[in-house]
């Protein structure tokens, strides 16, 4: 796979965000009756139906979300060696994501936001994947066509489909919560799907 830029989510692509989830679930729930395997388990009907599972299990059983707990949120053990080692084989790197404010400043926090050259996140931009408009604006500010960029993400809904329509390459990448994720059409299905970020190594070498 050939690219000159490879952009990033963060959810479940740098950030491991699964004791944030957690934490935020037992929040919600605590004091409603609600079991924890009850909620995590209307969340994976909601899933395979192509929805977003937590929205949906919170509008299912009439909850108010908890805050997110930030503080929960860590990068993936080998996220800095990798993106490190992107960079020294010469590859740009950009993120593209669906967050709350201050995506810099928490890449900043772990030691990752000088490796990135563009951000692009939803609360800065104004508009959320998968719009295409948040493609479109990183790729403009990079300077790069669609076809020498790739999108690597969690979610075939917000990652892969609007990266993929717009002729960028995609690839998915199974951990956290976007492991879970079902393939609903076509334009979904991603051109190489890895399990972890050192097997980005092995394909952009």
């Amino acid at each position: 796979m050939k690219a000159t830029w490879l952009f990033f989510d963060m959810g479940s692509t740098i950030m491991d965000e699964t004791a944030a989830m957690e934490k935020r679930i037992r929040d919600s729930i605590a004091g409603t009756g609600v079991a924890y395997e009850e909620f995590t388990a209307k969340m994976a009907e909601f899933r395979a139906m192509g929805l977003r599972e937590d929205i949906a299990a919170f509008a299912h059983f009439g909850l108010p979300k908890a805050p997110w707990p930030r503080d929960a949120e860590m990068p993936y053990p080998d996220a800095d060696r990798v993106i490190h080692t992107l960079r020294e084989r010469g590859y740009r790197l950009g993120i593209i994501a669906n967050q709350s404010p201050g995506s810099a400043e928490r890449l900043a926090r772990f030691g990752l936001r000088d490796y990135f050259e563009v951000i692009c996140a939803s609360a800065e931009e104004g508009v959320d994947k998968p719009d295409p408009e948040l493609f479109r604006r990183a790729l403009t500010r990079a300077g790069c066509a669609p076809a020498d960029a790739v999108m690597i993400g969690d979610r075939t809904d917000n990652d892969v489909a609007p990266a993929k329509a717009l002729g960028m390459q995609t690839v998915l990448i199974r951990q956290g919560y976007g492991g879970y994720h079902v393939i609903h059409h076509e334009g979904e299905i991603p051109d190489l799907t890895v399990d972890s970020l050192p097997e980005l190594l092995d394909i952009f070498e």
